[in-house]
């Protein structure tokens, strides 16, 4: 991306990042609730048939200044145990169905709860898990000066299909610059992405892995 990592990460400030983004964001996620309701009650539907209750999945995350909230999703995975009682692996306790909600990205449509809560924003770095907090550098950290978003400048570079360090330079890219016109465009790019599935990797597939297994083994490859 070419952004030096010792560059100044500032929120861009203007009317729409002070006020006008929160705005925005809220009416977009009330009209898209009532328009996707019909496609949510159906998913619903199926996510209980399929896979049981909870119909929602929901787990911790860092917000904004990482401020834990919970965020919602529906369920993709079963609940199946071992001999011990412990949860299978991941890729196990995925079913076919369940890649299919999250290559389509049904499964982040109850997010809108959050975004009407105030949890996350349209537009932003994507809110992942608190295990990772530990191992991002000062520089990374600053991902999380602004709320969350459902989608983001590294969804529509490659989503999970990128690598960790190119995920988290959009992200502060998307920071320095954010604005009314490119959240518009950061939409409706995601919007064309869901739809024809490009850059969507899920389970197994996934090539980044995890990020705190990356930054792991990157520590353990310098001391040696």
């Amino acid at each position: 991306m070419g952004t030096n990592v010792c560059d100044v990460i500032k929120l861009r400030k203007s009317i729409y990042t002070a006020c006008l983004k929160r705005v925005i964001d809220f009416c977009c996620a009330l009209a898209a609730m009532v328009v996707l309701s019909p496609v949510m009650l159906i998913t619903a539907l199926l996510v209980r048939i399929r896979l049981g209750s909870p119909v929602l999945f929901k787990q911790d995350r860092p917000g904004k200044n990482e401020k834990t909230f919970q965020l919602y999703k529906f369920r993709s995975m079963t609940d199946e145990t071992d001999s011990e009682g412990n949860l299978l692996p991941d890729d196990v306790r995925l079913t076919s169905f369940g890649k299919k909600l999250r290559s389509t990205s049904l499964d982040e449509l109850p997010e809108l709860i959050n975004i009407l809560k105030g949890d996350m924003s349209v537009v932003g770095p994507r809110p992942l898990l608190m295990n990772y907090l530990p191992y991002y550098t000062e520089h990374e950290h600053h991902r999380h000066d602004i709320r969350p978003g459902l989608t983001g400048l590294a969804q529509i570079n490659g989503r999970n299909a990128i690598a960790w360090e190119d995920k988290f330079e959009y992200d502060l890219e998307y920071i320095r610059m954010c604005s009314f016109a490119l959240d518009v465009k950061i939409i409706f790019k995601t919007i064309g992405r869901v739809f024809h599935g490009s850059g969507v990797q899920v389970g197994s597939e996934i090539t980044a892995g995890r990020f705190d297994d990356h930054r792991r083994q990157q520590l353990e490859q310098k001391q040696l």
